[in-house]
């Protein structure tokens, strides 16, 4: 699969918190790439620099091989990649009906009205709602799952070939997350579209995703295959994560507090809470290296020299 976008060495900084603090990662065209990891390590900044909504202090962002800098190459990457926000009543503008809604995208980008209609309706019946029912609604006369089809709708009249989704299902209902990543599925098959989606879920990253990156304080500390990394996880970060989730759900998997992205340790960032760290890895910042799988990289020192982490003995 060819890449839709790419990002080298991107770095986003709120201050002197390091947001994002070089990461490079490829999302292909017609793949679900998952984006995981602890709140506030850097998932949705990452998604927010892809689309050039908050500004890189370095690194470079690329979509279809050209790099992103004015205006213009924004307008353009808008048109081929939409985002799906995690609470859909706060996107959702309260004075309008639903019809108008759906129909803002194109007429930012300045569709010809006379397509409007037929794109919207189309976007409608794509996500299970009747424009004749719904199209002249309000976001107040909607359920949870209805206003979340509705931002999906809204993403789909452009006919993208990506959607990045920012934990998209988190604040519904168990049975309506069901139904609304259901839709997600059967539009990625049925346009080939290409998904990021952000999620701090791993057991619901494992059953959608083609490949899985995770992220930990502003950084990529491990990705590849979704089966190797959660099956076959390189990071104890990863491993930890992977503890977490039933029906192995150990309540101390991953101890201790996130470090403050102001205030980063030295060498490699996770070393304070990591319960194989040894001595190193107070020192070092690890690159990524390769666990043994196709395309599976982690950034730990356990796996430098071409070691796996099971045949080390020197850790506390």
């Amino acid at each position: 699969m060819t890449p839709l976008m790419e990002v080298r060495d991107l770095a986003v900084h709120y201050g002197p918190a390091k947001a994002l603090d070089g990461v490079s990662l490829e999302w292909r065209r017609g793949e679900i790439l998952g984006i995981v990891g602890e709140s506030g390590c850097g998932k949705s900044t990452l998604a927010r620099a892809l689309l050039g909504l908050v500004p890189p202090a370095a690194g470079s962002v690329s979509a279809d091989g050209e790099e992103l800098g004015g205006k213009a190459s924004l307008r353009t990457l808008r048109r081929s990649v939409q985002m799906i926000f995690q609470d859909p009543y706060q996107t959702l503008n309260p004075r309008r009906r639903v019809r108008e809604i759906v129909a803002e995208p194109l007429v930012v980008t300045g569709v010809v009205k006379a397509e409007h209609e037929a794109r919207v309706a189309r976007a409608l019946e794509e996500v299970g709602m009747a424009p004749a029912r719904f199209a002249d609604r309000y976001p107040h006369q909607l359920s949870g799952g209805q206003r979340q089809r509705v931002a999906i709708a809204s993403t789909l009249v452009l006919e993208p070939a990506g959607i990045v989704c920012d934990e998209p299902v988190s604040m519904l209902d168990v049975s309506v997350r069901s139904q609304i990543l259901h839709v997600l599925l059967e539009l990625q098959r049925a346009r080939e579209l290409a998904l990021l989606f952000i999620t701090h879920d791993l057991s619901l990253a494992w059953q959608l995703c083609d490949r899985i990156a995770v992220m930990y304080l502003g950084r990529i500390v491990e990705q590849g295959d979704a089966r190797d990394v959660i099956e076959r996880p390189g990071h104890p970060y990863t491993q930890a994560l992977v503890e977490a989730v039933p029906p192995r759900k150990q309540r101390n998997a991953l101890g201790g507090e996130l470090p403050d992205p102001a205030a980063l340790p030295a060498g490699c960032r996770f070393h304070p809470r990591c319960p194989r760290r040894f001595e190193p890895c107070d020192q070092v910042d690890p690159e990524l290296y390769p666990t043994g799988e196709p395309a599976h990289e982690a950034a730990c020192l356990l796996l430098r020299g071409g070691s796996s982490p099971e045949s080390r003995s020197d850790i506390a």
